[in-house]
Formats: structure tokens, sequence, C-alpha cells
């Protein structure tokens, strides 16, 4: 079941224009069209799976952030990744709140990061629509996992909310982020990483660049749609960070969909190349990273 959005997901605007076909290589094998939002600069995904069919197409080995075990060596390498990345994005946290509170991170997967952030003395709870990886999280945070923002108990406020590569998966973005600013304390911080189309392994595998991820990806941010994101919904950006090892990963998928029959070292060796070069070609540029995270305040 498909929905065809008549207004932009972000800004509302009637006026945007097709941009892509981009073909779902992951699960599907079905193409979608990527439409580029004139007013706001938001790309997205339209027409797109309704919220009640979008599951079958997370339904494959390759979504990681629902998996606990490794069953392949790209796992492995995600999973050893993944567990370094976790360990700097608590150090950030505790950089920007050095007497610590109380964190929530939307999509927490199966909460890596909620149980070292607890570790280091945080009070945590997360939400994680996919009930598989809910229930792994449930048993690492005593229970303190919910299916959406409804389900948090009443008064619930946060000193730091996180959503890690989720924004873009999210079908009612609008009502969403202003239910999460409502919880968000008035001198915390909202976190958020997306996928750039602008960067240079973006623009390298154009049509089979992994970062699409159609149609799990609602939504495709660049700058000029965060801007509009932050004017929006009255933020202020605090900063902007990369997200370095991103390039790495994305590069090894669109390798795997560019030219699937070669070999696991070639297709190693030139991920690593473009990651490299990627990012490298991020710090020349005004930061078009693979994916960027940016630390939003209340104005």
């Amino acid at each position: 079941m498909l929905e065809r959005l008549t207004k932009c997901p972000l800004c509302k605007s009637g006026h945007f224009l097709n941009s892509e076909l981009i073909k779902d290589f992951a699960v599907s094998q079905e193409s979608f069209i990527i439409c580029n939002c004139i007013k706001c600069g938001l790309k997205f995904t339209n027409p797109r799976p309704k919220v009640e069919a979008i599951a079958p197409y997370y339904d494959f080995p390759e979504y990681f952030s629902h998996e606990d075990k490794a069953k392949n060596l790209t796992q492995f390498v995600y999973q050893k990744v993944r567990k370094y990345a976790v360990s700097k994005k608590v150090k950030h946290l505790n950089s920007l709140k050095p007497s610590k509170g109380k964190y929530l991170d939307y999509g927490c997967g199966t909460a890596e990061l909620l149980s070292k952030a607890k570790e280091t003395g945080w009070k945590v709870k997360g939400i994680e629509p996919n009930e598989k990886a809910r229930n792994q999280a449930k048993s690492k945070v005593n229970g303190k996992v919910y299916e959406s923002i409804d389900e948090l108990p009443e008064g619930s406020s946060f000193d730091i909310i996180t959503l890690y590569h989720v924004l873009e998966h999210i079908h009612s973005l609008r009502k969403t982020v202003k239910k999460l600013l409502n919880i968000l304390k008035s001198d915390g911080y909202i976190v958020i990483a997306v996928p750039n189309p602008e960067s240079y392994d973006a623009i390298k595998y154009k049509d089979r660049w992994a970062g699409w991820d159609v149609p799990r990806h609602l939504y495709h941010f660049n700058h000029k749609s965060i801007e509009s994101f932050s004017e929006l919904f009255d933020l202020q950006l605090v900063n902007e960070m990369p997200m370095s090892f991103d390039s790495y990963y994305v590069s090894l998928l669109s390798e795997g969909y560019t030219n699937p029959n070669q070999s696991i070292v070639q297709r190693y060796w030139k991920a690593i190349m473009t990651g490299k070069k990627s990012n490298s070609e991020a710090r020349k540029t005004a930061g078009n990273y693979s994916s960027n995270l940016f630390v939003f305040k209340k104005k």
C-alpha cells in the first residue's frame, strides 16, 4: 500500500519536482521516486509505503541495527565499529551535560548506546518500534524501552534526546518532532544524525548509493533542508559534526549494489578508498560528509 504526498513533509509546500528514480536493492527490487522540495530543499520518497505496510521492507539480514549477533564478515565489522561509535557517542553526551541527567534515545535498536550511557550515570529511556529489537533492548535497561512516544510515562522530560539515523525513517515527521520537543527540557539538546545526499560517495554512486535506502529512508536531508528544519521548529544549531565511519560502511554497501559479482576483497578495498576520499573531500567543502550529526537547542 502506497501513499502519494501532495505537500512536502517538512515545510508543507506543494512546490516539488521528481528528482531521482532509485531501486530498493536490499529487499524488494522495486523502484521509488525521490522528489525535491523547491522551497526547503528536502528530498523525500514519493509515493511511499504507508506506515502499516513498511515492515516487510525492513526484513533482510543486512539490517544490522536490529541484530545483536554477527552472521557474516560485514556484520562482524559493523558491530566492531558500532562498539567504538557507541563509546564516542557516550563521550559526546557527557560533554554536552557533564552532570548527566535524563536521556532518551529515539530508535534505540538493541540499546547498546542506552546501556553504556546508563553505566556512566544517565537515567535512560528508549523508543524502538521494532518488536524484536525492543525486546532485546528491554533486557539491557530494565524494561525502559517503549514502542512509541505516547507510551512514555506521563510527565517525562529529558536533558538530551538523540535520533541517530532515525529521523529519515519517521512517517509523521512534523508531529513526531513536535512531540519530542515538548518533552525536551528548556536547556536540553536534541541530537540528530542523517545521511547526506550531497556527499562525495552519494555523487559517485548515484542511484546505487546505499544512503538512499528506499523506501526505508523516507527523507534525505542536505544542509539547506537542515536549516529549514531548525527554522521551522525554532531551534538553534549548536554544533555540526562528521560521522566519518559512515562513508566506509555506505560505500561498502554501494559497491555491492554497483558490482555484486566482484570479490569481497575488491569490494572492501574500493569501499575503503571511496570512504577515505569522501571524508577528504568533505573536509575541503562545507562539511558534506556521508552523514552529519547536528546538535540543536531550543531558542
